[in-house]
């Protein structure tokens, strides 16, 4: 007969499973007085979950130890795990793994190519529009976005809820790439029903937004594939980008990326832009 104490051997525990994945991360935050050594600080960590930090101490502890899935899903999200290792945290937390979630893993390949393209603006995001990754154009465009924390990084949520960021945006754009994203939102929500992270999500934005719940009532599911953007930057003046969306075959991940019309004074500001993001970076 197999006793309790062999069963449960190599069976880590949620805590344990946390701790092991934010040490072994390999990414972090940059900036003043940011740490270089390997893996992610609690408060790191619990800032891109949206979770207290208490929280996640109370979890690494084994002093909570049965997280909602959303909140599961959340910090799979922030330590960027593979569907093998996202599983583990889910069945440690005592909870089923997700089936049929939305993809927020970022290809091996496409990191690579959004890291090397440095002229254009090229971000990735999830079928439900959490910001994965990003590139130092991107970055010059539109602020740093490593200081957005917990749902901000969402588009949907900042859009509904945050005040617009530091570039002004053509009005009559702006209200129709709200409404875009909001019935790409209900897409994802269709497609992947079980996703609980999802749900939480649409949730919240009903009841944090009355703009919200007014779209999301009126908008027709449909997949949102970009449109041009009237941009005012703040340091190179007015510019004029196509913003187009390309699907990651195999999966629901999307590149997001913003181009001027070759030989044009855009292109010029664009290309003065980033070069300044990229002695500064």
């Amino acid at each position: 007969m197999v006793d309790q104490a062999t069963r449960t051997v190599g069976a880590p525990s949620l805590g344990t499973l946390l701790r092991g994945f934010r040490d072994r991360c390999d990414f972090g935050f940059t900036g003043p007085g940011a740490r270089r050594a390997p893996g992610l600080r609690r408060e790191e960590l619990a800032s891109l979950a949206g979770v207290s930090v208490d929280y996640l101490v109370q979890l690494e502890q084994g002093r909570a130890a049965r997280p909602s899935a959303p909140v599961v899903a959340a910090l799979s999200r922030a330590l960027r795990l593979d569907e093998d290792a996202s599983a583990l945290l889910h069945r440690a937390a005592g909870l089923a793994p997700a089936t049929g979630s939305v993809a927020r893993v970022v290809p091996e390949s496409i990191e690579r190519m959004v890291t090397r393209l440095r002229e254009w603006p090229v971000a990735v995001y999830s079928a439900d529009w959490w910001l994965l990754r990003w590139n130092s154009a991107w970055t010059a465009l539109l602020g740093d976005s490593a200081t957005l924390r917990g749902r901000a990084r969402n588009v949907v949520w900042f859009e509904m809820t945050q005040p617009n960021p530091g570039v002004w945006v053509d009005p009559g754009e702006d209200d129709t790439f709200r409404d875009a994203i909001v019935g790409d939102l209900r897409v994802a929500f269709l497609e992947h029903p079980d996703d609980a992270e999802l749900a939480d999500l649409v949730a919240g934005l009903h009841e944090a937004s009355p703009e919200f719940v007014e779209r999301w009532t009126a908008a027709r599911p449909a997949r949102y594939r970009g449109m041009r953007k009237h941009i005012d930057h703040p340091d190179v003046g007015p510019l004029a980008l196509d913003g187009d969306v390309l699907q990651v075959p195999g999966c629901d991940v999307r590149i997001v990326v913003y181009s001027p019309a070759p030989d044009s004074p855009d292109a010029d500001r664009l290309a003065q832009l980033t070069a300044q993001g990229a002695l500064t970076g």
